[in-house]
């Protein structure tokens, strides 16, 4: 085990280089001049003088590689540059906004586990009857509803007119609900789902009949038998809602005033703040990979399994 995640942080990098050449070509090649859009920034009259030492000033008068070579290196030294609209340093930045986020993110990801997996064991276990009908209803409800949508929605009920909750900020666990539910609700829902086709496709395993013939109790049928061969599919799919939830939380973030890393991120499109943008897209690679190898070493954990192919 201690091979495999050594293995696969070594794989990190190259992966983080790969993506990070991949989007800093795309900003550079694509529509539109960056030097253009600093002087904008910067509120500077975009005169040939004052382009031409923009160009200069941020390297762009080089060849693409070379540009990369020199944004590389200061990266290493966890230099990610300078905000072209707040003037502070893009490192600086994602410190101050990267708590808010993780804290959205495994909010969101506890609720998705809370609701999904019971709701998904609750439907399979009676399948066809009521519940199954209504949970998957409410699957059905959950994957369709845009993100940004239930989050007005959320603000108009609990916040503008019961007043339960704060409908804005970060200023205590309170103001953390709404987000929160906004944000895990897709998740949950396609987590139920998912649940709800693992166990009932663990109850129809022939060692299940097996075990049952044998006298084991329905509690342990459903613990070791059933519950642990289910969580296998839910556990992978958990790694991807990770990077979502992250990535996904930009427009919640900005509908609650959220001061996360999705909220920063989507300020820096509208400016297009290059930098920033490709500070934020270093942070959701790395978090993302990091998240799976979590899942893996929790795959190997619950099947022996592939604890044993690895260890071969």
């Amino acid at each position: 085990m201690t091979g495999f995640a050594l293995r696969r942080l070594l794989s990190l990098p190259p992966l983080l280089l790969a993506v990070s050449f991949g989007f800093f070509a795309m900003l550079r090649l694509g529509r539109g001049d960056p030097a253009l859009d600093y002087l904008r920034l910067a509120q500077i009259p975009p005169t040939d003088a004052a382009l031409a030492l923009a160009r200069a000033e941020l390297g762009l008068d080089r060849p693409l590689l070379a540009q990369y070579g020199a944004w590389l290196a200061d990266a290493l030294r966890l230099d990610l540059g300078t905000s072209w609209f707040t003037r502070r340093p893009v490192a600086a930045e994602i410190a101050e906004f990267l708590p808010a986020t993780l804290q959205l993110a495994g909010t969101a990801m506890l609720v998705t586990l809370a609701f999904g997996i019971p709701l998904g064991l609750w439907a399979a276990l009676r399948r066809d009857r009521w519940p199954d009908h209504a949970t998957r209803l409410i699957a059905f409800l959950g994957v369709s509803v845009p993100n940004f949508w239930l989050a007005f929605l959320l603000v108009l009920l609990f916040a503008v007119t019961l007043g339960w909750l704060p409908a804005m900020g970060r200023d205590g666990p309170a103001s953390l609900v709404l987000p929160a539910l906004a944000t895990a609700t897709m998740s949950a829902c396609v987590m139920l789902r998912l649940v709800r086709a693992s166990v009932l496709g663990a109850l129809g395993e022939p060692h299940l009949r097996f075990a049952a013939a044998r006298g084991l109790p329905r509690r342990t049928l459903l613990g070791r038998h059933v519950a642990l061969n289910a969580m296998l599919p839910p556990l992978t799919a958990m790694g991807l809602h990770l990077g979502e939830l992250i990535g996904g939380a930009m427009v919640v973030e900005t509908v609650f005033g959220w001061p996360g890393l999705g909220r920063w991120a989507l300020q820096a499109i509208a400016n297009r703040d290059y930098p920033v943008l490709q500070g934020f897209v270093m942070v959701l690679t790395t978090v993302f990979v990091l998240g799976n190898l979590l899942v893996d070493l929790a795959y190997a954990w619950l099947d022996p399994r592939i604890r044993l192919e690895r260890a071969a």
